[in-house]
């Protein structure tokens, strides 16, 4: 039984307005309910990390938010404002981009390439319109500087870079067109421990400039090393939200596995869970 008196509002950033804002959010599949009544909301400038077990309803939450799905029930605001996405694009123009796990790259093409895809600059016009290979290279080479990557060359292919240097592609291609939120699943899953470090040394930069990053994960060690907020997710219910400080690593783990269930658990094999 999870006890919700784990979690204090003391928020510091509480006079903040959220740019997105989620409120009483349901999702249903037929008769499968997998969001119920879930509320969460981001500001500019903080990680908000969303924390939950696989089939918690991470990732329909996250199609929600991007507009891959409409929610059945609830309202959605951004910047204060009502807003239905009906397409992925819809959020992406608002400024909501989500990097997913399996980063949509093509590992033979260049980092270049791969960071303009589907937003090419050109130059020259008709039939001589052609893309703007100069101009591409140098915003690349500069953008990923800036996110601590030093790239062998703009041509390199992004299939030689680590996990952590093609997630941070991803981060800073989305950072680059206009993010105002950026959406992160479970972006250190698949890492080892300094990719890992890299990537969430990217999100503090993206952080510090203003933007609102929602940190998607199962892993409480990693959120807690960024997060300014923290909001558990169990079998689509959201089970409260704890702020930097107020919440200790263990009590996060034990919302996450069920509480007394994992207690119970614990003591039946002798403390090796």
């Amino acid at each position: 039984m999870t006890d919700d008196s784990k979690f204090h509002h003391g928020d510091p950033t509480a006079h903040i307005h959220p740019v997105v804002e989620m409120k009483n959010i349901e999702k249903h599949f037929g008769n499968i309910i997998a969001l119920a009544g879930v509320s969460f909301d981001v500001k500019p400038g903080e990680c908000h990390c969303l924390l939950g077990d696989n089939g918690a309803g991470k990732s329909t939450f996250i199609k929600t938010m991007s507009g891959v799905h409409k929610p059945t029930k609830g309202e959605i605001f951004f910047e204060g404002k009502p807003m239905n996405f009906n397409t992925p694009r819809d959020a992406m123009e608002a400024g909501i981009a989500t990097v997913f796990q399996d980063l949509a790259m093509i590992p033979l093409m260049s980092v270049t390439r791969n960071f303009f895809m589907g937003r090419e600059p050109t130059k020259g016009k008709g039939l001589g319109k052609r893309f703007d290979t100069k101009f591409a290279n140098e915003v690349c080479v500069e953008e990923m500087r800036k996110m601590g990557i030093n790239l062998r060359g703009p041509d390199q292919a992004v299939g030689t870079l680590s996990g952590g240097e093609r997630q941070t592609v991803a981060i800073a291609r989305a950072v680059y067109f206009g993010a105002k939120i950026l959406i992160l699943d479970e972006p250190t899953s698949a890492l080892g421990v300094r990719q890992t470090s890299n990537v969430l040394a990217t999100i503090d930069k993206v952080r510090r400039q203003g933007i609102g990053v929602v940190f998607i994960s199962h892993n409480v060690r990693h959120a807690l090393a960024v997060g300014d907020r923290f909001t558990v997710l169990n079998r689509g219910k959201t089970l409260g939200t704890a702020v930097r400080g107020e919440i200790t690593p263990e009590q996060l783990q034990d919302l996450m596995a069920g509480g007394q269930e994992l207690a119970s658990l614990e003591g039946s094999l002798g403390g090796t869970v």
